[in-house]
């Protein structure tokens, strides 16, 4: 039977334990379980169709997570984990521009042909997108995206952890030193046992450059702090609403209860502090309420703060670590973390098994982020 330590909890590590356990793998989980994880604040939009982003391979991977998510989570209810915090609801795009919303529905359309899961696609008047989502200011139209969806990064990294460990993975919390021999990475060290496997896997997200120091690399990963704010509306029943993006970098998405998620901050941030700040909170809310001022009547809950990994590419990239071919590396999933995260982790898994992928590796290339070129 293979042995395999996975390094790093979070969405993505969770994913590849999940598919390894699932395929009889004997795996390991170690995470020191940090706050200030990405995964543990994220909560997010599964909506990739209607990015400008002109990175091919940055939306091929993106593309084919969303496309993903059906086929997790009936997995994960085969095995009993139904609260995985994911549900279709349908995306808002909003804007007051005429031409750019027609151009939203059509690169919506074009890319309709080889991604069917988007659904229908509607362009709606300010009424009928202020029906849909009743706090947004009476000035937006709006693109609507049917198979976009909303999930919580907190509830199904737990779904993931759970379901590992219903097929056999085992989680050990605390923090792992790499164990090397003649130079080669055997294993790891946590709270004083030594974890020995044929295969690591490194998914420690913004923090993996003190993880692999010990092998002599520089590692080129940085990280961005993001402040999300949840507020609540009294006696509103917001579970279907649809996720809003709107034309800056903010976002929002409901969930049961009136619970309305407002984010995020991009800060350049490196100290990993996860404290929030007024300066966060202020500019969160200010776009907010110039988007939607009937999230003024909402009562403030909390504040959540995780730190985004970007490599150098701004791409996440997936591969074995230059000159350890035992060891797997995957990062640098930035903003787009609970698109990808649990395709590429299942991707992860597949190369343990050597199983046909369905991405293309030389697109996702390790070595820039090492610094070095093999």
């Amino acid at each position: 039977m293979k042995e395999v330590l996975v390094i790093g909890g979070g969405i993505l590590g969770a994913s590849a334990a999940y598919h390894l356990a699932r395929a009889g793998v004997d795996v390991r989980i170690i995470d020191r379980e940090d706050e200030g994880q990405a995964t543990d604040a994220a909560a997010g939009i599964i909506c990739p169709w209607l990015s400008q982003r002109r990175n091919k391979a940055w939306y091929t991977l993106a593309k084919a997570g969303a496309a993903y998510y059906g086929e997790l989570i009936a997995q994960l209810t085969e095995d009993g984990e139904t609260e995985t915090g994911y549900r279709k609801v349908g995306a808002l795009s909003i804007h007051t521009d005429t031409d750019k919303l027609e151009k939203m529905e059509k690169r919506a359309r074009d890319r309709k042909v080889a991604a069917p899961e988007i659904g229908a696609i509607h362009q709606l008047t300010k009424e009928e997108t202020n029906q849909l989502f009743p706090p947004l200011a009476n000035t937006f139209a709006s693109v609507h995206v049917e198979g976009a969806a909303r999930v919580d990064g907190r509830a199904l990294r737990l779904a993931l952890l759970k379901g590992a460990q219903k097929h056999g993975a085992h989680f050990v919390k605390g923090h792992a030193d790499v164990i090397l021999k003649d130079g080669k990475a055997v294993g790891v060290l946590v709270n004083g046992d030594r974890l020995e496997a044929s295969t690591i896997i490194v998914a420690t997200g913004a923090w993996a450059s003190t993880f692999l120091a010990p092998l002599g690399f520089n590692l080129q990963v940085t990280s961005q702090k993001a402040q999300i704010a949840h507020v609540r509306l009294e006696q509103t029943d917001t579970n279907n609403w649809p996720v809003v993006m709107p034309p800056n970098n903010q976002y929002m998405l409901t969930f049961e209860g009136g619970k309305i998620v407002v984010g995020s901050t991009h800060e350049e941030a490196i100290d990993f502090s996860v404290r929030p700040t007024i300066s966060g909170m202020h500019e969160i809310m200010d776009k907010a309420l110039a988007i939607a001022p009937g999230i003024g009547d909402a009562f403030f809950e909390e504040v959540r703060v995780g730190y985004r990994p970007f490599t150098p590419g701004f791409l996440p990239v997936i591969g074995y670590v230059p000159k350890h071919d035992n060891i797997l590396f995957a990062n640098g999933l930035g903003a787009s973390g609970l698109t990808v995260g649990p395709f590429l982790g299942k991707q992860l898994s597949q190369i343990v098994l050597g199983e046909e992928l369905a991405i293309d590796l030389a697109d996702y290339r390790v070595e820039e982020t090492f610094g070095v070129d093999v």
